[in-house]
Parts: structure tokens; C-alpha cells; sequence
């Protein structure tokens, strides 16, 4: 095991946050899981790489949709628990509902409001 992996805390399941953070923009558009696994591809290919609790397994962001991140910078927080990718967000949708980023809806007036529009149908990128 690497030194750098040791340093992380993470939760019982072996698992830590990750947030997907836009390197030129500053948005934030994804947050996920990694397990060690996870984290050490994403370290060596520059690719992000997450931790599927639905299905118990690796996953190779864009691997159905194509939307592939390029990650420029890790990051691991004060308490080392939380990792922060930046990453240049390929095809522009990083959320599985088609929009640019899963911070789609906003509080307002104690309802929660659709912000942004679906880019693309999730249908037709997810057609596997």
C-alpha cells in the first residue's frame, strides 16, 4: 500500500467522499464515493475512477455515457477525510440525468426549484 493512500481516513466501509470540482470554473459538479482502488487509479491514469454502492463495484466515470473526467489535481481535506478532484468534465454533463452537474435544484421558498436544464435525454446517453 502507498503511503499517501494510508494517510486517508476512510469510513467503516472503506470508502471516502469524493467532490468533482470543475478546474477552470470553480462548480461543483459531482460528489461520489472511492475506495482505495478507486483513488489509486485516479492517481495513476488521471482519470476519475469512483466507487459504485449501487453496484458493488468500480466505475470508470463515462464508461456507458462517455463524459469522461480528466483530473489535473487531488486533493485530501484538513481532517483527511474528503477527497477533492478537479477535473475538466469531458462532453459537458457529468450528472446521469443529463445536466452538467447533480446540483440541480436550489431551495426556494421552502420548495426545492429545478436550476438547469437536462443538456442531453439520459436515455440516449445511457442506451446500453
Amino acid at each position: 500500500m502507498n503511503d499517501w493512500l494510508a494517510a486517508v481516513k476512510w469510513d467503516a466501509q472503506g470508502l471516502v467522499p469524493a467532490i468533482a470540482q470543475d478546474a477552470a470554473s470553480g462548480e461543483i459538479l459531482m460528489v461520489a464515493w472511492m475506495n482505495r482502488e478507486a483513488l489509486e487509479e485516479t492517481a495513476r491514469t488521471l482519470r476519475g475512477v469512483y466507487w459504485s454502492r449501487s453496484r458493488n463495484r468500480l466505475w470508470r466515470k463515462g464508461e456507458e455515457s462517455g463524459h469522461v473526467q480528466n483530473v489535473s489535481e487531488i486533493r485530501l481535506d484538513c481532517d483527511n477525510d474528503v477527497i477533492l478532484l478537479k477535473i475538466e468534465q469531458l462532453g459537458g454533463i457529468a450528472c446521469h440525468t443529463g445536466r452538467r452537474s447533480c446540483f440541480f435544484q436550489k431551495l426556494e421558498n421552502d420548495q426545492w426549484v429545478t436550476t438547469t436544464p437536462v443538456l442531453k435525454n439520459p436515455a440516449e446517453i445511457y442506451s446500453k
